[in-house]
């Protein structure tokens, strides 16, 4: 049985369908929604930013809140709740580091994304990466 669920999230909707897909297939268990800032860019926009900032837990958070309003809402919905926590800078690392304290991770899918494109260079497939290297059971919802 899965107690703990890990759900990483960025503003897609493959994300919020991994994030449906958790809440509706295992009603008992506890959610944890992370949402990764501060990811490298080609100008490294988003990663400069956090770190002129003089509190980065306070600016990630504020960066990260518009995606945990969207999961406060889809989680109501459901009639849950759900923790939320975030990570700072590259979203696959962050989610390898907290999968061990979790019974499995439940992953969106960017299937092929041409506008992607230039992101999926510079941070890579996180699902795939997350695949091949957890150490606990992936689950990739589209």
């Amino acid at each position: 049985m899965l107690s703990r669920i890990l759900v990483p999230m960025d503003d897609s909707e493959p994300a919020g369908n991994a994030l449906a897909y958790a809440l509706e297939n295992f009603p008992d268990a506890e959610v944890t929604v992370l949402h990764v800032v501060g990811v490298p860019s080609m100008l490294m926009g988003q990663a400069a930013g956090l770190a002129l900032e003089d509190d980065l837990d306070d600016a990630a958070r504020e960066r990260a809140e518009p995606v945990f309003e969207r999961v406060r809402k889809r989680a109501a919905d459901h009639d849950r709740e759900v923790d939320t926590v975030v990570g700072v800078g590259h979203p696959a690392r962050n989610i390898l580091d907290r999968a061990d304290n979790y019974d499995t991770v439940v992953l969106g899918s960017h299937g092929a994304d041409w506008n992607r494109a230039s992101h999926r260079f510079l941070v890579g497939n996180v699902a795939g990466t997350v695949v091949r290297r957890a150490s606990v059971p992936v689950t990739i919802v589209r």
